[in-house]
């Protein structure tokens, strides 16, 4: 039986209000109508998203991500959405005794959506069992915020690992900025830290960002020490998989070794200022489009070894172009058939936007293409 399946809402949000990350900037003047402030109450403070603020990993001020208000919308032009087409099944990903190699887009508490898709893909049984023998499986991180049941994802991930080294696969996954923003949530707080732009707070910017208060209710400390165990990045096959699209894993060290370390020296310490930049720069995004990403892909590459690198954390709808408006009043869903090959072929997008009636994804990799 899957741990914590059920619990919460199942219906899905259908708008895109909830995809934030807050910068928070300290404003003496008052909250616009409707208009969301970190703490819940009007007029404390504020966050202003500035519009040159969505320029991939371009100069923004300290603490802020785009919001869905200034996303950039990129053209069919400069990214390409391609076939899932499979490599043969005797491809060099089965060597050393090793089975095919599959990833998971973020799932978002989409409980759900993560049985249908990996049993689609015959990694599990319809109770969620692995019967994928010696398969590897990565999940690229964000298993909760968002969506009904992210205690039952991450339940589902631990009891998969085990089943999975039992049958002589393995089953793993990366950190994602919001396994940060909840280890950051339980442990500080309403503790104020340093956001370099005024006042933040890991509670008010977990709130802001889909936080579900059923899965804090049901959140073990067994649940905060797998989470904070998490390797940031690692390679396999050739593929870099990390969570974020972003070259700010640079900053934590020259090897996949060191940067994994440094993070969880990072998390070790508890210092709520240091969590805090960890989680905004996890957070950074689209360093990987136009015309400077091939760049900044071989920058890590070049770093961290491997021939690609595969990420989620940034939706291929707001890649695409495929998102309508924010209130979701042109009455469609985006449209995503598959991961999304850019970068000219150097950058796989993993994250189908299931919170915006997207897809999860689950794919086997190489990728053709």
């Amino acid at each position: 039986m899957t741990q914590g399946a059920g619990q919460g809402p199942e219906m899905r949000t259908a708008t895109l209000r909830d995809f934030r990350v807050p910068a928070y900037v300290q404003q003496p003047t008052a909250k616009r109508s409707g208009e969301p402030d970190g703490t819940g109450q009007a007029g404390e403070f504020r966050f202003v998203p500035p519009a040159e603020a969505a320029d991939g990993d371009a100069e923004t001020p300290e603490g802020y991500t785009p919001t869905q208000h200034d996303l950039p919308v990129i053209r069919r032009g400069d990214t390409l959405q391609v076939p899932v087409a499979q490599q043969p099944e005797d491809a060099e990903a089965e060597d050393e005794g090793h089975g095919p190699l599959y990833v998971v887009g973020d799932v978002h508490g989409y409980l759900d959506e993560l049985l249908a898709a990996l049993a689609a893909q015959g990694l599990t049984d319809a109770e969620g069992n692995w019967t994928a023998g010696n398969a590897r499986l990565w999940f690229l991180g964000d298993f909760t915020d968002r969506g009904p049941d992210g205690i039952g994802v991450i339940d589902l991930v631990m009891r998969l690992s085990a089943q999975a080294a039992a049958a002589g696969g393995y089953c793993k996954a990366l950190l994602g900025n919001h396994e940060l923003l909840l280890l950051g949530a339980r442990r500080f707080g309403d503790t104020p830290v340093n956001s370099g732009a005024g006042t933040a707070t890991f509670q008010a910017a977990w709130l802001l960002n889909g936080g579900q208060k059923t899965d804090m209710e049901r959140l073990q400390d067994h649940h905060l020490q797998w989470m904070a165990r998490l390797d940031a990045m690692e390679l396999e096959d050739g593929h870099l998989l990390t969570h974020s699209d972003t070259t700010a894993y640079l900053d934590y060290g020259d090897s996949i070794e060191a940067v994994n370390d440094t993070v969880r020296e990072t998390l070790t310490r508890n210092d709520a200022d240091e969590c805090w930049d960890l989680f905004r720069k996890f957070t950074k995004r689209f360093a990987f489009r136009d015309e400077s990403g091939p760049q900044a892909v071989r920058k890590l590459l070049d770093t961290f070894g491997g021939e690609r690198i595969v990420h989620g954390h940034s939706p291929i709808p707001y890649l695409l172009g495929e998102v309508g408006s924010e209130d979701g009043e042109d009455g469609t869903g985006p449209t995503v058939t598959g991961p999304h090959i850019y970068a000219e072929g150097l950058a796989i997008a993993m994250d189908g936007g299931v919170t915006m009636a997207g897809k999860l994804l689950v794919q086997q990799l190489p990728l053709a293409g």
